[in-house]
């Protein structure tokens, strides 16, 4: 196994370790997004590895194009006491699956990282497109709109969104550079979240003072 494939392999079991600790507090959307992120990271050790291929290509792209973003907005409007996000994060993650599972893969597949625009039509690049874009404006509202109630965990957090789509738009530059940067990411998203305190907390005080 190559280096690339080992820095995609340990991206992966990072995300997968701060999900399954995120799980334990019951952040069950920002958990799904770093799972997301651990797939689409396992994807590339993968394809790194043993080279891309059809299956390998549609759980990159389902996990990293599709699910990461919108259920980090999620949580985050979860967070924020916004309970209607979570069937609205259901309901998306079936249609995600639905159009990764349905969308025709076209094209051959080398060694480097597959471009989208080289093997799928406009239909699912557009769903992620917007997608990535509410979840990412959800996570970047809820994180100013509370930032001086929880300055550091939502800079965190910023940090964490900002480092990801630094990321994502440097995908071409190879496997390795964005293996390090889905590790960083999901560092910084999970020590964000896993400061910011339980709603049922911040309500039990408020009961108790009012």
């Amino acid at each position: 196994m190559d280096v690339e494939a080992l820095l995609a392999f340990g991206a992966a079991l990072l995300s997968l370790r701060l999900a399954g600790a995120l799980l334990r507090r019951r952040r069950l959307a920002w958990a799904g997004g770093l799972l997301a992120y651990a797939a689409a990271a396992g994807a590339m050790a993968w394809g790194a590895a043993h080279g891309w291929d059809e299956a390998s290509f549609r759980v990159y792209y389902l996990g990293g194009a599709l699910l990461t973003a919108p259920l980090l907005g999620a949580g985050s409007l979860l967070l924020w006491g916004r309970r209607w996000a979570a069937p609205v994060a259901l309901l998306y993650v079936g249609l995600a699956l639905g159009v990764m599972l349905a969308a025709p893969v076209r094209g051959g597949f080398d060694d480097e990282l597959p471009a989208a625009q080289d093997h799928l039509g406009w239909a699912p690049r557009v769903v992620a497109i917007a997608a990535n874009s509410v979840g990412t404006l959800a996570v970047v509202i809820v994180a100013v709109a509370t930032f001086r109630r929880r300055p550091v965990p939502n800079a965190l957090i910023l940090a964490g969104v900002s480092v990801a789509a630094v990321g994502s738009a440097l995908a071409g530059t190879g496997v390795a550079a964005t293996a390090a940067f889905v590790a960083v990411a999901a560092v910084l998203l999970y020590l964000g979240v896993a400061g910011v305190p339980p709603l049922r907390a911040r309500f039990g005080r408020a009961r108790t003072s009012s």
